[in-house]
């Protein structure tokens, strides 16, 4: 009797692993073999853009399969490696620069541009892996989407940190006083990307408001430093003008993301390549090393120059 027992229960084992072992092949078989599908067979929680008809990937509920779809072709691919490829050049600029020796490079200095360099390596590698990761399950692409945007007040954080403290150098206070305001925005922005509603595709207008009203923030120090350097002053001239195209920069690629052109022009027409936020993506890389040429030559300009002036005291007679 025990015997038997004993019998039934290996059988029962051996039937159960090998129900394991299919139900394995059988995804692994799917996960190879995955097919793009059109927008309306995507489920809800997948439906993002309606002007791009074709080539979406259907849920992917792997890991491994989802990094395997950065070589496939479909409306994420274009997104992936745009922040992927800007992701490593940063990575290897700011090794370059953070490596040279001290007496090229105080480690003051360093630290400062390590501010930007973090904020534009996190933010491009967040970017990265959510829209890789996008289509795993509901609740990996809401995080992703969390971090992702986590990111980009990051980005605008660091990139407001050394063109401050350059700008400002020789004046504490009002340095102090920007650099903390700064720190509050981005506390707040980054507190409203962690709501699930920020995320959702109808608030997407709302998303770029939040980042821009963010970077348009930095218009008030931009005017009180011009002030306090002249207006046409030869440094003025030089790291307001990269400020200017690096904001500038920004917003147009912004726009692009909260209206969705040229897709929603030609629906069905972008679904690969040349959709809106593939633009916005090449827009940000290029506002971010817009922006590091700028404070390059601000740093260039302050080493120039030296220490800053102090004030004689008044003479009493």
């Amino acid at each position: 009797m025990k015997q038997t027992k004993d019998y039934e229960i290996d059988l029962g084992a051996l039937a159960h692993n090998a129900a394991e072992q299919a139900e394995e092949f059988v995804r692994k078989v799917w996960e190879a073999s995955w097919k793009v599908c059109h927008y309306r067979n995507l489920p809800k929680w997948l439906q993002d853009n309606d002007f791009l008809h074709r080539y979406h990937r259907p849920p992917l509920p792997s890991f491994g399969a989802c990094f395997r779809s950065i070589f496939r072709m479909h409306t994420e691919t274009g997104n992936i490696w745009t922040h992927l490829l800007g992701c490593i050049a940063f990575i290897g600029v700011s090794i370059y620069f953070l490596t040279r020796p001290s007496f090229e490079l105080p480690a003051q200095e360093k630290i400062i541009f390590g501010a930007f360099f973090g904020g534009a390596i996190i933010c491009l590698f967040f970017s990265f892996a959510f829209h890789t990761l996008s289509c795993h399950s509901v609740e990996v692409g809401r995080l992703f989407s969390k971090l992702d945007y986590c990111g980009i007040a990051l980005l605008i954080m660091g990139s407001f940190v050394p063109w401050l403290y350059y700008g400002f150098y020789c004046h504490y206070q009002p340095k102090v006083i920007y650099l903390s305001v700064v720190c509050v925005l981005g506390c707040l922005s980054i507190i409203v990307s962690l709501f699930d509603k920020f995320s959702e595709p109808n608030l997407r207008p709302l998303r770029a408001g939040v980042f821009m009203s963010f970077g348009l923030s930095g218009i008030v120090p931009a005017i009180h430093y011009s002030l306090m350097e002249g207006w046409f002053s030869q440094i003025s001239q030089a790291t307001l003008g990269w400020l200017i195209l690096m904001g500038i920069l920004y917003i147009i690629g912004a726009m692009f993301y909260a209206l969705r052109v040229p897709e929603r022009w030609f629906p069905g027409k972008f679904d690969l390549w040349g959709q809106s936020h593939q633009i916005f993506h090449v827009f940000v890389i290029a506002a971010a090393f817009v922006h590091y040429h700028g404070i390059s030559e601000m740093a260039m300009y302050r080493v120039t120059v030296g220490e800053c002036e102090v004030p004689h005291p008044p003479i009493d007679f």
